[in-house]
């Protein structure tokens, strides 16, 4: 899941001040498990800015903000209000937002959520990062802990010298990955898996942006 947070109002304020009429779009999938763009963000979000002089002329909870289809297909029923509108405030993430905008390409799109990690809900509230789009998993051999994400450092060797008592050298709140992994490994009995030293991660797959077709049908 994509974790993310909502910016402060002010900042908010800020990005709008100029903006008398605004369209506020949310996403059904990861802005409303992390309380950021649901329908009840989206309702006390239109509270505050009416109280702040501005007009809201619509609203709506996308499907998926990050589908560009949907995204379009939704909207396109929304012409009106947003036909009404200055300026749209999208409360997704990232990704989002740049769907939204790419979608509306004559309106201006403010992010309302700052876009924090891929991550682990693990409960209401509480997310917790796993994942750092790395694009070469090493979860096969790490009994499903990712050092990248999880070592502070992003070792693939083992601790570095400055983990004590099982706790992450960087930030002493946090376990240290290595000590997860070693006794997930011995509780699977496979420590054979970490004896083999591990060359520098090629971090050339994680290049910026990106792009992958899949399940592309042959033509002819």
């Amino acid at each position: 899941m994509i974790i993310m947070q909502g910016k402060p109002f002010e900042k908010i304020l800020e990005m709008i001040k100029d903006v008398d009429k605004v369209f506020i779009t949310g996403c059904s999938l990861c802005a409303t498990s992390c309380m950021a763009g649901g329908e009840q963000q989206i309702m006390e979000m239109k509270e505050r800015l009416e109280k702040e002089g501005k007009e809201v002329t619509g609203f709506v909870v996308l499907e998926a903000s990050c589908n560009r289809l949907q995204v379009r297909s939704a909207l396109k029923k929304k012409k009106e209000e947003l036909g009404k509108a200055q300026a749209v405030l999208c409360m997704a993430c990232g990704d989002g937002a740049q769907t939204v905008a790419g979608v509306l390409e004559d309106i201006p799109v403010y992010p309302a959520n700052d876009t924090l990690f891929i991550g682990e809900v693990e409960r209401i509230g509480h997310f917790s990062e796993m994942c750092r789009a790395c694009g070469e998993c090493e979860l096969g051999w790490t009994a499903g802990i990712c050092p990248v994400t999880r070592c502070a450092k992003g070792l693939l060797n083992g601790p570095c010298g400055g983990s004590r008592d099982g706790k992450c050298e960087v930030d002493r709140e946090n376990e240290c990955a290595w000590v997860l992994i070693y006794e997930r490994l011995k509780k699977m009995g496979r420590l054979e898996n970490i004896k083999e030293i591990k060359a520098p991660k090629d971090y050339s797959r994680a290049y910026n942006p990106r792009k992958i077709v899949v399940g592309c049908r042959k033509e002819g």
